[in-house]
């Protein structure tokens, strides 16, 4: 293994929070390296297929089932996977992880510099004190070092970077933030949120929070609502680490970035306290190397960062780095999810949008909220997703009536409007919850990570609440043709990661500290999803952001008192 220069600082992960570590960290003027253990793609060149039109790709795009099955089998099952996206994702016949029998876990993965911030959803909440306090008030996991307080100055400065377009509601439960004007609803949504918060006054629809500008900022331009996001975004208008992080930090001259790197374990020196390496392999060639630094970030996501840690195992850390605690890999969370119902909006036949808006409806908690004498059998909330929009004719063409003529002519108009309720559920964090490392290996030599993660009995009855008030709703709301969906989705399907390697205040039942730095090595920072030391029921990759940049800010100001 060869050895190659000393930078300040290396951050392993350019995705959300790589992205963010890296642009923090060069901008305070260290001289950082970016390890992404994907391929390089540069931002507008790199979208090769960002305005592909169907007739242009091999079987217009169709769903090729032999590749699938052969070299996709779990990244297929995900959101807005398709010919036009396939290479971001990572092959899973080259990439395997363990799922033992009956405990399925869809592992959604992207093999690409910028990582999911590519094809993410780009919702956007703040946690609130209803989270950061729930698990000192109902014994659940291990108590917050932070409160809202702590991160609400480091969540504004993540909004006014990425641009995030909302509508402020003055709720305590989903705290407002700097945002840019909010998309609009269109007509069966406007109708939704009218008739829902009429019968139930208590409980509020609104536009979600997406990190999509709607004005311009800096050099990125506003959505034009085009519709292929997960293609990439030439304009910009959609916060990845392409359009935003990466070119900050390019910017300042501190930047080395190295892909087709995987970072397969970290050094330890034991007498000084101190990661003192990170191992890589060149993913192209198979050629191993080690690079130094005085200060490592672990921004990876949530499991990868864990199986890192997992696998930097010694005589003296035999079951992994910063494990005193005998915690790393435990209390994984994702959200429970899938649960919900469809519908048809009637009366509405005829209406339609302009363009293609990259955002839906959010209705936030309003279960178990703060002072609420609850009588329900499950501990802490879930929020509402919802689409709306026509049916394309395409999709009910055997249904209309009329031959010839009569029937093209139908075909031009617009079709019923479907609605769908989503319900996102919070997981409990339980110890048992986790991943270790196989003895089987992958090409490269690294331990495969085993998921042994199941959702419980709270998260089902929690669940039971969803489908019944999603079908409650959707009544009173005036919907037809409701169908509910009881059965939640294979745990990771929400790509919402949590756990692994949580932040405590004590060092025996936690990884992390109130800034995300080892206890057992202070100059090691883990900011991705593995930190979480709750899920709440919001999308997490703000706070995820939020923790990164306050948690850079911190390691630089150690790096110059001497302390790391």
């Amino acid at each position: 293994m060869s050895e190659s220069q000393q930078f300040d600082a290396i951050v392993v992960g350019s995705g959300i929070t790589g992205g963010w570590a890296a642009k923090e960290l060069t901008e305070k003027g260290l001289k950082v390296l970016l390890l992404e253990r994907g391929k390089d793609v540069q931002h507008r060149s790199g979208y090769t297929t960002e305005h592909m039109p169907p007739w242009e790709m091999p079987d217009r795009g169709l769903f090729e089932r032999d590749v699938y099955d052969r070299d996709y089998a779990v990244q297929s099952r995900a959101r807005g996977f398709g010919y036009a996206t396939q290479h971001y994702w990572i092959n899973d016949r080259e990439n395997p992880y363990v799922q033992p029998p009956g405990m399925p876990f869809n592992w959604f993965r992207t093999d690409v510099v910028g990582g999911r911030s590519l094809v993410w959803g780009r919702h956007v909440y703040r946690f609130s004190d209803l989270d950061f306090e729930a698990n000192k008030k109902d014994g659940h996991g291990v108590d917050w070092p932070i409160r809202y307080r702590d991160i609400a100055p480091w969540y504004s400065h993540v909004e006014k970077f990425i641009g995030v377009s909302g509508k402020a509601e003055g709720l305590a439960q989903l705290p407002d933030g700097e945002f840019q004007p909010p998309m609009a609803m269109n007509v069966v949504e406007q109708a939704f949120k009218q008739r829902v918060e009429t019968k139930y006054p208590e409980r509020r629809v609104t536009i979600g929070r997406v990190a999509v500008l709607t004005e311009p900022l800096g050099d990125r331009g506003a959505c034009h609502y085009c519709g292929p996001c997960a293609r990439g975004c030439s304009v910009g208008a959609y916060f990845s680490s392409q359009s935003s992080t990466l070119p900050a930090a390019t910017k300042t001259g501190n930047l080395t970035l190295r892909p087709d790197s995987l970072v397969e374990s970290l050094e330890y020196d034991h007498q000084k306290r101190r990661v003192t390496g990170v191992r890589v392999i060149d993913t192209r060639t198979g050629a191993r190397q080690k690079y130094t630094a005085r200060v490592v970030f672990l921004c990876a996501s949530a499991f990868a960062s864990t199986q890192v840690l997992l696998n930097s195992r010694s005589e003296q850390h035999p079951e992994g780095l910063a494990n005193s605690s005998g915690t790393l890999g435990r209390y994984i969370m994702v959200h429970y999810h899938g649960v919900g119902a469809t519908a048809t909006m009637p009366g509405f036949e005829g209406k339609y949008f302009y363009g293609n808006r990259p955002n839906t409806l959010y209705l936030p908690r309003f279960r178990n909220l703060a002072g609420e004498e609850s009588k329900l059998d499950f501990t802490r909330g879930y929020g509402f997703q919802s689409n709306t929009f026509p049916i394309a004719w395409s999709s009910y063409w055997h249904r209309v009536p009329g031959f010839g003529a009569e029937f093209k002519q139908a075909l031009r108009k617009p079709g019923p409007w479907f609605i769908f309720l989503e319900g996102f559920g919070e997981c409990l964090p339980y110890a048992d919850n986790r991943v270790v490392l196989e003895r089987a290996t992958d090409r490269f030599g690294v331990p495969q990570l085993r998921f042994e993660v199941t959702f419980r009995e709270n998260e089902r009855r929690m669940g039971a609440d969803i489908l019944r008030e999603s079908v409650d709703m959707l009544k009173a709301a005036g919907a037809s043709n409701i169908n509910p969906l009881p059965e939640p989705a294979i745990p990771g399907t929400s790509i919402h990661e949590y756990g692994g390697a949580r932040m405590g205040n004590d060092p025996r039942e936690s990884v992390l500290n109130g800034h995300n730095q080892a206890h057992d090595a202070p100059n090691l920072f883990i900011t991705d999803g593995a930190c979480m030391s709750s899920s709440s029921c919001v999308n997490p990759s703000l706070t995820f952001m939020a923790l990164t940049a306050r948690a850079a800010g911190y390691a630089v100001d150690q790096l110059k008192a001497g302390a790391i």
